[in-house]
């Protein structure tokens, strides 16, 4: 197990909202998802200027949190037949103008294909079999295409959605028999979507907007909206800087704008964000279990695990970890430590970098029963989650103007095995 230091602020937390870590770990248990609206909210007036902010659901999926961005004026984003029906449960309408939902997806599995069909949804779509499976069944309806422009930017392998070791999205040079297509079918291309991965920088965002614009300009005069997609980077240590938004908006406007005087008509600008609108509302509160010495290395080991957050074990991710102690007022000095779950494996840490590198985090110390909390685990926690080891999934709480509200409870060992059938 390869070791190596790493920076942290080693903070205490005692509330979140407002509200007692400890109450809300007793009142609820843990492991536990709280989400603070305030900051949802928050987030996303930051996004006003664009003209829609269309949530990317599957950062966050649960309903109340779906709801609280409907109620904000946000529209939603449905990568699949399940989400469709998360958007619908959640007061979304299938249908208007703007539309209230839209699918997006490189293939139509069955189920989504007749959803869309049956609820007029919106589609975006990441491949010609999509245009193709749709014209078979439907005519007249417009359609978005998302553009692969051959190119793409990520924090991580896994999360870069461009280029052509991506999956994602039509070949921008494809873009053409991708029209005929549509055309061929009676599908009207009204929209065009590009999105190359998650935490973009300005200089790269540069060369997207251009692309979209080349792409849009192809496709032609019927373009009424053009998206910028998602990805907007959060800060997840303590010295990230925020994303220049103004600037950020004003490479996309300047886009919008070309395009409104070569067509001759307005053109709606879209921003998809996922994890920008939720990160930061979220903690994960959990127990620590066992403190063991293994060598050189103290591990924190505590009561959640990859089966509840997998952003550490699948990217390397960083996220803040602070420490709620049972019993407040107590002065501490920091130690470093390794933080661990419970699941039987190796790689069941919380404080790793990409590769699978295990390192150490300045904490405050610890007793076992203390709480940790880690920290803008609001998005792509939960929503990744699984039953993993047989662990039940967490429940979520949604900390709204001073009260908390149980959100999804916690799963009970009894519904982990309800969809198991033993042979007669």
């Amino acid at each position: 197990m390869s070791m190596s230091r790493e920076e942290d602020s080693g903070l205490v937390r005692e509330r979140i909202a407002g509200l007692q870590v400890v109450d809300l770990a007793k009142k609820f248990g843990t492991p536990l998802f709280v989400y603070d609206a305030a900051v949802i909210r928050a987030r996303l007036a930051d996004l006003r200027r664009f003209d829609v902010v269309r949530y990317a659901q599957k950062a966050c999926s649960n309903l109340a949190v779906v709801q609280l961005l409907r109620t904000g004026g946000a529209l939603v984003d449905a990568v699949s037949a399940g989400e469709i029906h998360r958007a619908l449960a959640a007061g979304y309408p299938p249908s208007g103008d703007p539309p209230p939902i839209v699918y997006t997806a490189d293939i139509f599995d069955r189920d989504a294909l007749e959803l869309v069909i049956e609820k007029n949804i919106h589609v975006n779509c990441g491949s010609r079999h999509m245009i193709e499976q749709y014209g078979e069944r439907v005519s007249g309806r417009e359609i978005t295409l998302r553009i692969n422009p051959g190119f793409g930017h990520g924090h991580s392998r896994k999360t870069n959605t461009g280029g052509d070791l991506s999956k994602h999205g039509i070949w921008h040079t494809q873009l053409h028999d991708a029209l005929v297509e549509a055309e061929h079918y009676g599908l009207s291309v009204t929209g065009i979507h590009m999105h190359i991965g998650s935490g973009t920088n300005l200089e790269h965002l540069s060369q997207v907007c251009s692309a979209l614009e080349q792409a849009a300009l192809e496709a032609g005069r019927n373009v009424r909206s053009i998206s910028a997609g998602g990805g907007l980077p959060v800060p997840y240590r303590p010295h990230d800087p925020r994303i220049d938004l103004a600037t950020y908006f004003d490479l996309w406007n300047g886009t919008r704008r070309r395009l409104e005087d070569a067509f001759g008509h307005g053109v709606r600008l879209e921003i998809e964000p996922g994890r920008y609108l939720v990160a930061e509302s979220g903690f994960l509160i959990c127990e620590i279990r066992a403190i063991k010495q293994q060598g050189d290395n103290l591990f924190y080991l505590v009561d959640a695990g990859f089966n509840n957050l997998a952003r550490p074990i699948l990217y390397g991710s960083y996220h803040p970890i602070s420490l709620a102690p049972r019993e407040t007022a107590m002065l501490r000095g920091t130690v470093e430590a390794v933080v661990g779950g419970p699941l039987c494996e190796s790689g069941d840490i919380f404080t790793q970098e990409e590769g699978g590198f295990v390192v150490k985090r300045s904490l405050p110390q610890a007793a076992v029963g203390d709480y940790l909390v880690i920290e803008v685990a609001g998005a792509y926690g939960f929503v990744m989650g699984s039953n993993y080891n047989s662990k039940p999934y967490a429940a979520e709480v949604l900390i709204a103007d001073g009260e908390p509200w149980l959100v999804r409870r916690r799963q009970t060992y009894e519904e982990m095995m309800a969809w198991d059938m033993l042979p007669d």
